[in-house]
Order: structure tokens, then C-alpha cells, then sequence
């Protein structure tokens, strides 16, 4: 609701960030499940997490990152530091919930009901809509209770995070030192050893191009592709199968019309007086004060809003808080706001957040939808809670009839009126390019032996929810090694470069030792002045070098390899102190080091709750499930 609330606590959002697997909003379908099959991946003292929980998260990260970046590659979680990271998570949630529990953090029903309505997912024309929010759950499956009961745990969390959060502090002789460090200029001159002008010192072994290729097969061996026909059985093209008649739309209409209607809704503004600040008696005496001020002169309500608000987001608006129904501001507000004539100034009403005072300036009275302007929704949900219903019986048919006859799409195509596609050559790597084909299962299944000798079709896969594929093979190539003569002309300058970088990290080291010693004989470039905050002028490679190498004594030698390029010698001849940065820069930075200790605070309380409620990993049960 009020903004100043909303933006207090900018810590709660690093202190969250550290949880990649969030526990609102939608994606995780598996939260505090102790069911299931398989050994137990974790557990938290008597808590279990079980294989089945386990293998779910993975999906649903993998169908969010389908979403977020518009690819879908199972195996990019096979990594062991991913799976690993993936299972930290979920550990810490549950460590978060028990303590949270052990403090008995609660959150009120107020405050879930204005988080959700604030959720832009929920809105329609910036507002909340009751109708969309029933509509979006209902399509994931979830209901109100158990979508708000999520909300409760985030929002119960944050108030966790908010204590926590608190001790993220830098003193500011740290801080004005480590922006001091980020600011101050380093003159540094460099000569570069590059690869080319060792080339003509390499000379190869007469064998080392065949024996590059037999140690490295893999490298030069062309993935085995194939061209398969499938089928896709969805709920949505059932859906694009149905037709709703005029009477059906009507009846539904008829029947449901409390959901049609669109509740008053009510614009106001309002000044609140912190209480967090003054406490309780000043802010009530000095909102008794301002409320005077208005009610002497109405008019400069605005202007005395921008002067004495708390509430930094709407104080800027003139107190204007826009509109909003019942349910989405705290009881005691919405009580008296709704109690208001258009054009009235309450008393001071006091809540959880201060003391207001509040001017109603709008009214939308309540009233009900014309049937025309529900009409496509609604033809969407029957098509829908129909398709549903048809999928559900049509699922187990489709699977039988793929398997029972295996040499042919043609039977299912027939029998479902789906149409069989045809595919481009693909690998048993998934490319969202070939969706619904990039599903890791299907592949899976289609580069299987039976599959690729004898042509048969998989087994119906689910590749996403209400949606499964059936494929078979129609055309196959085999994996094959590229032969020596079209890879030894890249294989020779490839090693040749390797020999070549060799000899120029052998000299470079030699001249740095030499340089260490007191010897500079060498023609350096031009000195580049470069700072923590703008080191463009070094190579990526040269930029930690250059800030580790010691001021106490100058000059100052290192030397780095360039990789694929050559060696880098450095030479540091001076440090000055950097120009005074700019106030909002300096903001900028101070807030990424508090958030960084933030970080670090919050990886150490995790550490100690892992310690407290006795964590154990079990590794074995942590490995891919093939």
C-alpha cells in the first residue's frame, strides 16, 4: 500500500536475492513436501528432502529459465556446482522457515491482502482484478488459500531478512577508504610479447598433428542426427478444437455474474505522520496539528501533504494514493475512507504505519460488466475447463496407442485429428530452436538403440504442462570422425600457436625476474593512468595484476599471460589520489558495499543455522537420475 513501507527495507531484497528458488509468485510447484520416492538428497535434522522434491525443483528451474532466457538445456543442470547450489537453496528456505517459526514471525492478513494486490500479474489498467487473479491461479493449478499461504511465507521471510539486514553496516572510516582505493590512479606502462613473433621459432614434432588427432577424437567427431515426425497432444490445441455456443457463453454468464461485478472503487489522499520516528504521542500530537492546518484551508491539502508526509512515494503526488477497493489498504484506513463523502477530510486515523489524514477526492460507484466485454474470457475458460476435462481422458488413450502401435504416428494422428510434423536434423543436445522437440526426456528416448535401429515411436513425453509428444525417426546419421586431412591444417596452427605462447611466457618471466632484479632495459609504451572504477585501458587479464602489484616501493613489475595473445609485462611507476566523485556515484557505491556485507552477514547466519539444525548432504543420492 504505502510506499514508504514498500521501499524501507532495500536490504530485504539483497537478503532474498540470495534464495534463487522464491516462494512466491509462480514456478515453484514443490515447497514443504516430505513425501516421495528415492533416497533423501538432504536432510535438517528430522527433516527430509526427498529425491522426488528434489528432481521437481530441477524442473521447475529448468521451465524458468525456459521462460526468462528462451532456452531449455536439462544438461546445463547436470552440473554438479549447479545441482549443488540449487540444493543450498532449497536448504536455506527451510532453515529461514524453521527460524522463523522459533521467533514466531507473523504476518497479518492486511498485509498479504496488499502485497497481492500490488502484484502487477493481478492488475488490469494498474489496478487489482479480482477476475484475473482467480483466472492466472486457476490456469497454474493453484487456489486463492494456497497461493495467499505462499505469500504469508514470503512475506514472513522478509521480516526476517529485515533483522537481519539491519547489521549490513560499513563504518564510514572502512568505507571512505575503500572509496578512496576505487578512485586513486595507477600510471601504468606496459610491452607486450606476442604470440606471431615467436611462430618462427616453433618448430613442430613430425608425428605431433596424428597425435593430436587420435588423443583428442572427440574434438573432431561430428554428433549422430536425426529428422523425425511427431505428434503434440495439448490441452490448447483441444481447445482450438471445441467451439462454445452463444447459449452455453450466456448460461455460464447468467450463473456466475457475482464474479462480474466490478466492486466501488474509492480515489484518496492522504498525509501520514510516522510514528516510527517521533513515537507514538508526537506524531499523534503533531498530525492533530497539520489536521488543523487543512481544515482551515482545504485547498493547500496538496501542498501541506508534500510538506509533512511521511510517505515519501505519494507525499510527491500531493498524498494522492489513486484509487483502490476494499481489501487493499489496512482496516482502520479503509474503514475511514470508505466512511467519506467526496470532498470530506477525516479525523486522524491511526494505524500500524502512524497517524493520516485523509481526503476523499473520487468515487467509481459499483457496477456490472456487460456481457460483451466478458465474452472472449469466458469462451476462454469453457474451452479450457473443457479441454481440461478431454485432455485428462484423452492422455492415457494417446499414450497406449503410440506404444501398441509403434511403427506409426498415423493411427494416434487420426483417432486425436492432430497433424503430423515434421522435423530439421537434430542431436541429442536440446535447441530451443526445435521446441517442443528440446526436451531432454524425448531426446532421450528417440537416440535410444530400438528407437534408431527399428524406427519405433517413443513414449508419449510430457514436455510441459498438458502437453505430450510423441516422435519417431524417419532419417538417422550416424556419429563419424571428421577425417585428418580436412582438421590438420587447423590442428598445426593450433599447436603451433601453443608452442609459440610457451615461448613468450618463458621470456616474459625471465625479463620480470630480471626487472625485479634492477635490470630494465626494455622500451616501454606510453604510461596509462587506470582506476579501479575505469580500467579499460588494460587487457581483462592485466587488470588484478596491475591493483595487486605493491605502492610501497615504485617501480613496481608484473607480468601476466595473455591468453591466445602472448605475455603482458606491467610496470606500476606512480599513484596518485583520484578526483572527488560525484555525490550520487559515491551513493551508488556505498549502497553496493553495504549490500555486499549484507551478503556476507546473511551467508554467515546460514551458516550457523546449519550448524544449529544439524544439515547433512547426502552426495551419492545428489547425482543426476539417469
Amino acid at each position: 500500500m504505502f510506499d514508504a513501507v514498500r521501499n524501507s527495507k532495500r536490504i530485504v531484497q539483497v537478503f532474498l536475492a540470495l534464495i534463487m528458488l522464491p516462494f512466491a509468485f509462480f514456478g515453484v510447484e514443490s515447497y514443504v513436501n516430505n513425501s516421495g520416492q528415492g533416497g533423501d538428497v538432504a536432510s535438517i535434522g528430522d527433516i527430509k528432502i526427498t529425491q522426488q522434491e528434489f528432481q521437481q525443483v530441477l524442473r521447475d528451474q529448468q521451465e524458468r529459465l525456459r521462460a526468462q532466457t528462451g532456452q531449455s538445456d536439462p544438461k546445463m543442470l547436470d552440473n554438479p556446482q549447479i545441482r549443488q547450489a540449487i540444493l543450498d537453496d532449497l536448504i536455506n528456505q527451510r532453515l529461514l522457515l524453521l527460524e522463523a517459526n522459533r521467533y514466531g514471525l507473523l504476518v497479518s492478513d492486511d498485509a498479504v491482502r496488499q502485497s497481492i494486490a500490488g502484484l502487477e500479474a493481478f492488475q488490469v489498467d494498474g489496478k487489482f482484478s479480482n477476475e484475473r487473479y482467480e483466472s492466472l491461479l486457476r490456469a497454474q493449478g493453484m487456489s486463492p488459500a494456497g497461493f495467499e499461504a505462499r505469500m504469508r511465507h514470503d512475506l514472513t521471510l522478509q521480516q526476517l531478512a529485515g533483522g537481519i539486514g539491519q547489521s549490513g553496516l560499513m563504518s564510514r572510516t572502512v568505507s571512505e577508504r575503500i572509496l578512496a582505493m576505487q578512485t586513486e590512479k595507477r600510471l601504468v606502462a606496459e610491452v607486450r610479447l606476442p604470440v606471431e613473433t615467436y611462430l618462427p621459432q616453433v618448430k613442430l614434432a613430425a608425428d605431433a598433428v596424428q597425435k593430436f588427432y587420435d588423443d583428442n577424437g572427440e574434438r573432431f567427431a561430428t554428433p549422430e542426427q536425426a529428422k523425425v515426425e511427431y505428434l503434440v497432444l495439448s490441452m490448447a490445441t483441444m481447445a482450438e478444437q471445441l467451439t462454445v455456443s452463444h447459449e452455453e457463453i450466456k448460461a455460464w454468464y447468467d450463473s456466475h455474474k457475482d464474479r462480474y461485478q466490478q466492486a466501488e472503487e474509492r480515489r484518496a489522499s492522504h498525509i501520514l505522520i510516522a510514528s516510527e520516528k517521533l513515537g507514538a504521542d508526537q506524531a499523534r500530537a503533531k498530525a492533530e496539528d497539520v489536521l488543523a492546518e487543512v481544515r482551515k484551508n482545504p485547498a493547500v491539502f496538496a501542498d501541506l501533504a508534500r510538506k509533512y508526509s511521511n510517505d515519501p512515494g505519494s507525499a510527491t503526488q500531493g498524498g494522492d494514493l489513486g484509487f483502490f477497493g476494499q481489501g487493499m489498504m489496512v482496516k482502520p484506513f479503509e474503514e475511514a475512507t470508505f466512511a467519506l463523502k467526496v470532498g470530506e477530510i477525516s479525523g486522524v486515523v491511526p494505524s500500524d504505519f502512524g497517524f493520516h489524514i485523509i481526503r476523499l477526492t473520487d468515487i467509481h460507484p459499483a457496477k456490472e460488466k456487460p456481457l460483451s466485454a466478458v465474452r472472449d474470457d469466458i469462451i476462454a475458460e469453457l474451452k479450457n475447463s473443457a479441454a481440461s476435462r478431454k485432455f485428462a481422458e484423452a492422455a492415457e488413450s494417446f499414450s497406449n496407442l503410440v506404444y501398441e502401435q509403434s511403427d506409426s504416428l498415423k493411427p494416434a494422428a487420426e483417432q486425436f485429428k492432430l497433424t503430423v510434423k515434421h522435423s530439421d536434423w537434430l542431436g541429442r543436445r536440446p535447441n530451443p530452436a526445435l521446441a517442443p522437440l528440446d526436451n531432454e526426456k524425448l531426446l532421450a528416448a528417440l537416440f535410444a538403440d530400438d528407437a534408431v535401429k527399428n524406427k519405433r515411436n517413443t513414449e508419449a513425453v510430457e514436455v510441459a504442462p498438458n502437453t505430450l509428444v510423441a516422435a519417431r525417426i524417419v532419417d538417422y546419421k550416424p556419429s563419424a570422425r571428421q577425417p585428418l586431412a580436412e582438421v590438420k591444417s587447423a590442428i598445426e596452427t593450433l599447436l603451433q600457436r601453443q608452442e609459440a605462447l610457451a615461448l613468450a611466457r618463458q621470456e616474459g618471466e625471465t625479463r620480470l625476474a630480471a626487472l625485479r632484479q634492477g635490470e630494465d632495459r626494455l622500451s616501454w609504451s606510453v604510461s596509462k593512468a587506470v582506476s579501479r572504477l575505469d580500467a579499460r585501458a588494460l587487457p581483462a587479464p592485466a587488470i588484478q595484476p596491475v591493483f595487486r602489484m605493491a605502492s610501497d616501493k615504485l617501480p613496481a613489475y608484473a607480468g601476466v599471460e595473455i591468453p591466445g595473445a602472448g605475455y603482458l609485462l606491467l610496470k606500476l611507476s606512480k599513484i596518485e589520489p583520484g578526483e572527488a566523485m560525484e555525490a550520487a556515484r559515491k551513493q551508488g557505491i556505498l549502497s553496493q558495499l553495504t549490500n555486499l556485507k549484507a551478503q556476507e552477514d546473511v551467508q554467515n547466519y546460514l551458516a550457523a543455522l546449519r550448524q544449529r539444525y544439524k544439515v547433512a548432504v547426502h552426495a551419492a543420492a545428489l547425482e543426476p537420475q539417469r
